[in-house]
């Protein structure tokens, strides 16, 4: 194994050679000169793993020389080393991307600890990491055996999420094959948690806060006359991509609040965020507004009618507050609101639905572009980062931040990355949505749903006498049995919603106020 060659500047080096000696027993190699003009030259000569570099130098300085070598070596850790307090130095540095700062005198272990944290850090990390996922596996799994509330359910997901964002982070692909394991059986379990206790739940005084409870329960607590709210529904986020997203919030946002709600069946867009809005189910929807409510088989877009529903919901609450409501599906769209973001500053409220992450997970059906581009759960992850990053919906936020206004990003639902196939036939008319169907005549597998004969029993609409709805489990997605081998080719690794699984159902929901 080749040692590791450091580069150690400082104009009284003799004065260093304990240290030397001390690394040189450690099996580094150490290459030492006098000033940043030679430092210079022989970073651009050889391959040092690392510099160790004083500030404080006659002729060109410390941070000159930082300069340069940045210049020539992009990547090249550089430690900088100064007698110096002062904070400007400190932020020039800093500034400047060194990998650590160090006040002299230093001793050897100093010098040591800040090369491993340079060198040996993703190694470190890795062990560190895989050693408290093989502790936490056994918990979780001891865990997942007794889980008997939607509370610990919650908390479990956001366990299964947290090791899944540690692991994917020092590619040990083996651990990430356990852990898949251990949310597919998640999975499997939730599946039967909520097939005992939906029904219930929904004429229950004690139930999760659910779709078209979150604006009571969550929003109005947080309206003020005296401060403007900001409340995005991001359609399509899930919890992980949720969590990605989260860093970059926080550097305009410090988070007052951290809660999970649960979607209501289907985990779709036209029941789900409908519901938000209206703080009614489907088939109460149906019957105060049935100008605005469009089942599955009726023509014409069954979002349209949002806004309406707000307002619906504001006034049943009496609420006096000013509102205004904005629906995000083009790139023009994002940009213009952006641009005239300053005149919400009079709102109560405003509200943003963003379209963006449910066109990607579209995308992915239909585009072999996409299907390259998130192949797995960390691409998709990493999708949605580079897009929020460079969005106008960031850009919208850190205008949010400077009205002064407090911030609730949300969901609608989840999705899930849909691996196998669950044969389903029906008549022509029923739903065409992979996870969940409804219609007449349904002939499906009994242990891969939730069927309810009943759709009223779970306050849906029935398209017609006789439509019961079925629910996929886990990771399945409904197909035909015509052109059978096909369908499941083309909808294989594809992400969908609609069905049962903590992707889908367990729904991020924080509040935040602006730094």
């Amino acid at each position: 194994m080749n040692k590791i060659q450091i580069l150690w500047v400082d104009d009284e080096i003799d004065l260093l050679k304990p240290h030397i000696l001390f690394l040189q027993q450690k099996n580094y190699e150490v290459t030492t000169c006098t000033n940043g003009t030679d430092a210079i030259d022989l970073v651009e000569e050889e391959n040092f793993d690392i510099v160790f570099l004083d500030e404080n130098m006659p002729g060109i300085t410390g941070l000159e020389a930082l300069s340069e070598i940045k210049q020539k070596r992009p990547n090249l850790p550089v430690v900088m080393i100064t007698k110096s307090e002062e904070e400007y130095i400190m932020e020039e540095a800093i500034g400047a991307k060194i990998s650590d700062y160090l006040i002299k005198p230093v001793n050897p272990n100093q010098i040591l600890l800040s090369l491993k944290k340079n060198l040996d850090h993703s190694r470190l990390v890795s062990e560190k990491t895989t050693s408290s996922y093989q502790q936490e596996f056994r918990k979780i799994s001891m865990d997942l055996a007794m889980v008997n509330s939607y509370e610990e359910w919650i908390e479990l997901y956001k366990k299964l999420v947290h090791w899944e964002l540690e692991l994917e982070n020092i590619n040990d692909s083996g651990m990430l094959g356990i852990l898949e394991s251990q949310k597919a059986e998640a999975n499997n379990l939730f599946f039967k948690f909520i097939k005992k206790n939906y029904q219930d739940w929904l004429t229950s005084d004690d139930k999760p806060t659910f779709s078209h409870t979150l604006f009571k329960d969550y929003v109005v607590p947080n309206l003020s006359n005296d401060q403007g709210l900001l409340w995005i529904v991001i359609d399509n986020l899930r919890y992980d991509q949720y969590r990605v997203l989260e860093p970059l919030i926080n550097n305009h946002y410090k988070k007052d609040e951290e809660h999970s709600y649960l979607s209501i069946l289907p985990t779709a867009t036209q029941y789900a965020r409908n519901a938000m809005f209206s703080g009614l189910m489907p088939s109460e929807m149906e019957k105060r507004m049935p100008n605005y409510w469009k089942n599955d088989t009726d023509e014409g877009g069954k979002n349209m009618f949002e806004n309406e529903f707000l307002t619906d919901q504001i006034n049943r609450l009496s609420l006096s507050i000013k509102h205004e409501y904005y629906k995000i599906i083009s790139l023009k769209d994002g940009k213009d609101l952006a641009t005239n973001y300053n005149g919400t500053k009079q709102n109560d409220l405003t509200v943003i639905v963003y379209n963006f992450v449910d066109m990607l997970s579209h995308s992915k059906t239909e585009m072999e572009v996409i299907k390259e581009l998130a192949g797995d759960d960390k691409a998709y992850r990493s999708l949605t980062l580079s897009w929020f990053k460079n969005s106008p919906l960031y850009e919208i936020i850190q205008k949010a931040q400077q009205l002064g206004q407090k911030l609730i990003i949300t969901t609608d639902h989840g999705t899930i990355n849909c691996k196998h196939p669950s044969k389903v036939i029906g008549d022509k008319n029923i739903s065409s949505n992979l996870r969940y169907k409804t219609g007449r005549s349904l002939s499906y597998e009994n242990k891969d749903v939730f069927a309810v004969k009943n759709p009223k029993d779970i306050f849906l609409p029935s398209i017609t006498f006789n439509s019961p709805f079925i629910f996929a489990k886990e990771d399945l997605f409904f197909a035909y049995p015509n052109n059978y081998n096909h369908f499941v080719k083309y909808y294989r690794n594809t992400y969908q919603h609609g069905g049962i699984s903590l992707e889908e159902m367990v729904i991020p929901c924080s509040v935040y106020s602006p730094k």
